[in-house]
């Protein structure tokens, strides 16, 4: 009697064992191992390959926003993206104002860079709400156009006429020489600047 106890203890205890505990003990590496693969394949992918996995439609019809630079047509090296970011996290930091950089291959369906610039700070809410304190610069190597856009907090410092001015002086002239990250670097630090 003794030993069937046992036995049938036993079998109970071997039955819990395979049926709940070594599935759950044989999971979590198995995920583990899966989630390191899916993550090596992710990083050997072109960057252009990982962007199209990223950037989905949003409702509106606009890209996703990456971070505080967006650079959709690969433009920056890494680098030159977190030096962008840090400068633009640092000034909101302080100031609570959102700058968002973005760079991107075509604005279809539209045909006017300014409606889309516009539209995008919308969609993307840059800016505190209450204060409407945000600012995009939108520029496409591809189609050769260039565009800051304001919210209205921000353009009774920054008026389209300041914006132009930088863009004319500061950031096209570098454009045209090919030094796109000095372009947008040069215009970020002259319109934070003028954003007193």
């Amino acid at each position: 009697m003794k030993k069937g106890l046992i036995i049938i203890g036993s079998i109970g205890i071997l039955y819990f064992f395979l049926a709940y505990a070594l599935p759950y003990i044989v999971s979590i590496p198995l995920a583990y191992y899966n989630s390191n693969k899916n993550w090596t394949e992710f990083q050997k992918e072109p960057v252009e390959t990982k962007l199209n996995k990223i950037v989905l439609d949003s409702i509106g019809g606009f890209p996703f926003p990456i971070g505080s630079v967006s650079d959709y047509e690969n433009i920056f090296t890494e680098n030159q993206t977190k030096s962008l970011t840090d400068k633009i996290l640092e000034y909101e930091q302080k100031t609570t104002r959102e700058i968002a950089i973005v760079s991107i291959k075509s604005i279809e369906p539209y045909d006017n860079i300014s409606k889309y610039a516009t539209d995008l700070s919308n969609e993307w809410g840059i800016g505190k709400t209450k204060k409407d304190n945000g600012l995009l610069i939108l520029f496409s190597k591809s189609l050769r156009k260039i565009r800051i856009s304001t919210g209205h907090g921000t353009e009774k410092i920054l008026t389209d006429e300041i914006c132009k001015k930088v863009i004319d002086q500061t950031i096209i002239p570098e454009l045209k020489n090919g030094n796109y990250y000095s372009g947008i670097e040069k215009g970020l630090a002259e319109l934070i600047v003028k954003w007193k």
